[in-house]
């Protein structure tokens, strides 16, 4: 089976004219299995953004492969990777980002059209999903009639509407207190093993780590199991 997440010996390096070289991320490898939570901690610029929008597809490592779903990210032009991020990554982000004029439902919806799904096809799904999610109730509501919690489960719903093979959460709980984060963290768990995904979870929260599988830590753009002191 492959994995569906793998960074090769990634670095991410940048330079500006005749400025001094900034290494964002420096040799980093990993594997993510499906079925695996994975939290990446560490503190502001220690390459935790450059290491998501990489393993997001969004920005193309200096040196190292990236591969989704056993396919090498290195050759595809920007039409391939952006098909690539459509069906095989769900993000998800620390404010939600959900469209303030659509409905609960419309927000998961919106992912099936752009996938060129008729909505008809796709609505008995997001409903399922959106069930799962404890949402039944919300399905009419705009996003300001949301709690933060409502928010983020939504965004979770919208993250695998699309059916990806990675999940990728940035700070998903930075806006939530305790009760609502630690709901969050677990209806993420419970999707990222009932639909076998594999996710990756950044969070300066270390009291979420709990309810992941492995966690690592990044630090001037090396990544360690181990924290740095």
């Amino acid at each position: 089976m492959s994995k569906s997440l793998e960074l090769i010996n990634v670095s991410k390096i940048y330079q500006e004219d005749n400025q001094e070289q900034v290494i964002a991320l420096d040799n980093v490898s990993i594997e993510v299995e499906p079925g695996e939570l994975v939290a990446l901690v560490g503190p502001s610029g220690s390459g935790k953004s450059t290491f998501l929008s990489i393993a997001g597809a969004l920005l193309q490592p200096t040196t190292g492969d990236v591969k989704i779903d056993g396919q090498s990210l290195t050759s595809l032009n920007a039409k391939q990777l952006s098909t690539l991020r459509l069906d095989k990554i769900g993000f998800i982000l620390q404010s939600s980002n959900l469209v303030p004029y659509l409905t609960v439902l419309d927000q998961l919806l919106v992912v099936s059209r752009m996938k060129g799904k008729k909505a008809k096809e796709t609505e008995d799904l997001a409903k399922e999903l959106l069930s799962e999610l404890g949402l039944e109730k919300q399905l009419h509501k705009l996003p300001h009639e949301l709690s933060g919690g409502q928010k983020q489960r939504v965004a979770i719903g919208r993250a695998l509407m699309n059916d990806p093979e990675l999940i990728l959460a940035d700070e998903p709980t930075a806006s939530l207190d305790s009760k609502k984060a630690y709901e969050v963290v677990e209806l993420l768990r419970k999707e990222t093993k009932n639909r076998n995904k594999a996710a990756i979870m950044v969070t300066h929260d270390e009291r979420m780590l709990a309810f992941c599988d492995r966690v690592y830590y990044m630090n001037d753009g090396q990544l360690s199991t181990k924290p740095s002191h």
